[in-house]
């Protein structure tokens, strides 16, 4: 049972508290009927019940399901009602005034956020219910800061040390992608830019694609993106995992390249990001990026594909 996630979860008071609000604005007190899809311990859940919802429906299939039936049962709330199962697989689910998942990852869409609540809008809710999240905006940012590239390519240094070739894994180690912090100072300045969005109360494909440009005004040299979302929970209540947002136990991702490209002053920067996320085959990421001259001219181009690399 992977008890330490989900201590991460209840610890992370950013989340907690814009759930909380989302969920008092949306529930009317002995009439609401809440479907709480991927439970986890039932927190969720059980604040929907604290705040009056009429039931609670909670899903979930992994085994912290047992911590969750034991916290419904230690509260008190018998219009609480757990089931066991992942919400895809049950059969004539009981109809529902709302819907929440967070079911959000460090990438948002990699706990299949989009073909489980593709599958509940259409089975679960009611003529009229609602669904929070409502909607997710992906964004991205240049890396200027060598702090994570050094960090990739160690393999050279050591490689040289020793008068080995590691060659192949450093490439390895940078067609992939990783769960991490950025700093203000590493990133372009003034560079973020949206490059998908999700509205979640419609039907939406598992395949995600953005097509960025940026006109530099000063000479840069580019060491990876980062990626992050914002989701909306309600017209009033957000929750980011942008790089200046309030801490929550999600980071943003870097997305290195094999080289550093170096962009000059009224230069272009163009990244281009393809995913794809089931839950029958994972997620999977292709970027490239490319920079041209003041005049129009490729300069360096790279393309990554993080089925080349691996996942540790």
């Amino acid at each position: 049972m992977r008890i330490e996630y989900h201590r991460t979860l209840i610890a992370d008071t950013a989340r907690n508290a814009a759930f909380h609000r989302a969920l008092k604005e949306l529930i009317r007190p002995g009439e609401t009927v809440v479907a709480d899809i991927g439970a986890g311990t039932g927190l969720l859940g059980l604040m929907a019940a604290q705040l009056g919802a009429r039931e609670v429906f909670l899903y979930e299939v992994g085994e912290i399901a047992g911590v969750a039936e034991r916290a419904i049962e230690r509260s008190g709330f018998r219009n609480c009602h757990l089931m066991p199962c992942h919400s895809m697989e049950m059969q004539d689910p009981p109809k529902v005034d709302l819907i929440v998942s967070e079911t959000l990852g460090n990438y948002a869409l990699e706990e299949d956020i989009i073909a489980t609540l593709n599958d509940a809008r259409k089975r679960f809710l009611k003529k009229g219910g609602q669904i929070l999240p409502r909607a997710i905006s992906q964004f991205v940012q240049p890396v200027t800061g060598a702090r994570l590239h050094k960090e990739l390519t160690v393999w050279s240094e050591a490689g040289q040390h020793f008068g080995l070739d590691l060659s192949n894994a450093e490439l390895m180690s940078l067609n992939n992608v990783y769960v991490r912090q950025l700093r203000e100072d590493e990133l372009l300045a003034g560079g973020a830019r949206q490059w998908d969005q999700i509205d979640l109360t419609r039907h939406n494909s598992g395949k995600r694609s953005g097509d960025i440009t940026w006109q530099l005004e000063e000479d840069v040299t580019v060491y990876g993106f980062a990626v992050w979302w914002d989701a909306e929970l309600t017209g009033d209540v957000s929750i980011s995992t942008a790089p200046l947002a309030t801490p929550t136990h999600w980071e943003q991702l870097y997305f290195p390249v094999e080289k550093p490209l170096e962009v000059e002053k009224g230069g272009k920067l163009k990244f281009v990001i393809t995913s794809r996320s089931s839950p029958e085959a994972g997620t999977h990421f292709k970027w490239q990026a490319e920079c041209l001259s003041a005049k129009g001219r490729s300069a360096g181009r790279v393309m990554m594909d993080l089925d080349k690399g691996y996942l540790p």
